[in-house]
C-alpha cells in the first residue's frame, strides 16, 4: 500500500514542524508549506498529495479556508483537515468531507482523523 502524503500548511514554523514530524513518525509522508501560495505551488507540482492539514489564519492574502475551497475545486480527491486557534468553523462553511479541529489539538487526534479520512 502506498504511503499517504499530507501537506501541512501552517505559518508558525515550530507548529508546522511538530505536526509534520509527528505525521512522519506515524508513517505518513509529510510535506510543509508556510502559506497558501506555497501550498498551491506544491499542490500544482506534486501529484502524490492525498490530504492537506491547514490552519485558517495564514500570513498573506489567501487564508486556509479559502485554500481549502480551492483544493476542493481543483483536486477533489484530496482530503482536507482545517484548524484554527482563533475561530470556530461550522460545517456549512467548509468543503464537503472536510474536518475541523480547534486549537489546541492533540497530534494523535489529527493522525487518527487522517487515518479515518484515508480509509
Amino acid at each position: 500500500m502506498p504511503q499517504t502524503t499530507v501537506l501541512v500548511i501552517e505559518d508558525e514554523p515550530l507548529i508546522r514542524m511538530a505536526v509534520a514530524d509527528d505525521l512522519r513518525e506515524a508513517g505518513f509522508n509529510a510535506l510543509e508549506a508556510a502559506n497558501a501560495y506555497d501550498a498551491l505551488r506544491i499542490l500544482s507540482t506534486e501529484a502524490s498529495i492525498d490530504a492537506i492539514f491547514t490552519d485558517i489564519d495564514l500570513h498573506g492574502e489567501l487564508d486556509g479556508l479559502s485554500l481549502a475551497w480551492i483544493v476542493n475545486e481543483r483536486w477533489p480527491p484530496i482530503r482536507i483537515i482545517i484548524t484554527s486557534g482563533k475561530r470556530w468553523l461550522e460545517r456549512d462553511r467548509m468543503p464537503d468531507g472536510s474536518v475541523f479541529f480547534p486549537k489546541p489539538y492533540a497530534h494523535q487526534t489529527i493522525i487518527n482523523a487522517l487515518t479515518r479520512l484515508m480509509s
